[in-house]
């Protein structure tokens, strides 16, 4: 069953919008409240998202909702070709790699099909419009055999540990973000999780939009969540 959604949380077009807005607006400091907010635990994930892609050096991969370049660096430095996708003009103004970056919405990709090797996306699929828009997308774009590496956040199963991550992320993460950036959008952020489905049904949709394999690893004793597939 989907999670309950917040009534106030905007949809289609005006979160569109919304998210990128809010986005461009943090940007010149986006990577300095990752790192503070996450106690440099997003590092590591970002690299165990590279790992998990399993693809020779020199694949071509997509980075979706790229940001500021983190992942796209990481693919750089195993030796893939990466290729980043954003909207938010902000975010790709403050993105620091070497890799191609594309102003363009990733539910519409300006590529042909079959035309990357693999793919990830970093804490973006709860900003998304339609989930299963991208990941139909993400079927069209990649080549059979192809790999994906989806990080997104996620709730600890264990009782004290989902309140406490709950307190943190709803009332610790809007005061780091409003000391160090806006308040406003790390106000959303947090919310925003309501968006994502539960893992079951992100795992079904994913096998029903041509990643059979589909598995979730759940990491940092289940504050994030890895998917990751094969294309068929």
């Amino acid at each position: 069953m989907t999670r309950g959604r917040d009534r106030a949380l905007p949809e289609g077009d005006e979160k569109a919008r919304i998210v990128r807005r809010l986005f461009d607006t943090i940007s010149p400091r986006y990577d300095l409240v990752n790192r503070v907010m996450t106690l440099g635990m997003d590092v590591g994930w970002r690299r165990r998202t590279v790992r998990e892609l399993a693809l020779p050096a020199g694949s071509r991969v997509f980075d979706l909702a790229c940001g500021t370049g983190d992942l796209c660096r990481e693919l750089a430095v195993v030796g893939h070709r990466p290729v980043g996708f954003d909207f938010s003009h902000g975010m790709l103004l403050a993105a620091k790699t070497d890799g191609s970056l594309v102003e363009a919405d990733i539910l519409r990709l300006p590529v042909r099909d079959a035309s990357a090797d693999g793919a990830t996306c970093g804490f973006a699929l709860r900003n998304v419009v339609s989930l299963q828009g991208l990941f139909a997308e993400l079927a069209r774009v990649l080549r059979p055999g192809g790999r994906i590496a989806l990080l997104e956040t996620a709730e600890p199963e264990h009782r004290l540990m989902r309140l406490g991550h709950a307190v943190y992320f709803r009332k610790v993460v809007p005061a780091i973000g409003g000391l160090l950036s806006n308040r406003e959008a790390y106000s959303y952020l947090p919310r925003s999780t309501a968006y994502l489905p539960t893992p079951g049904e992100l795992l079904s949709m994913l096998r029903g939009t041509g990643f059979p394999d589909a598995r979730r690893l759940a990491l940092s004793k289940g504050i994030t969540q890895l998917l990751v597939a094969t294309r068929a």
